[in-house]
């Protein structure tokens, strides 16, 4: 969530309001109180997580858990 003084979010306003379109919340403050918040009017929706997407996609091979050829002077 950002914050921003009144007298600074006057210049860049349409930024603001941009970036709150988008999904940020953003609140505007005077003397270093809120004073508002600005919000999209259609929140976006976020879908959950397609499980195994990325089935066969990451393979893991046999000698994984080998010790590594440039660290055998180290063990």
């Amino acid at each position: 969530m950002e914050t921003i003084d009144i007298n600074e979010a006057l210049p860049k306003i349409y930024e603001l309001l941009e970036n709150a379109s988008l999904g940020a919340e953003i609140t505007i403050t005077k003397n270093d109180r809120p004073l508002v918040k600005l919000i999209s009017a259609y929140p976006h929706q976020t879908r959950p997580p397609l499980f195994g997407i990325d089935k066969g996609k990451i393979s893991i091979t046999d000698d994984f858990d080998d010790p590594l050829e440039d660290f055998k002077d180290y063990q």
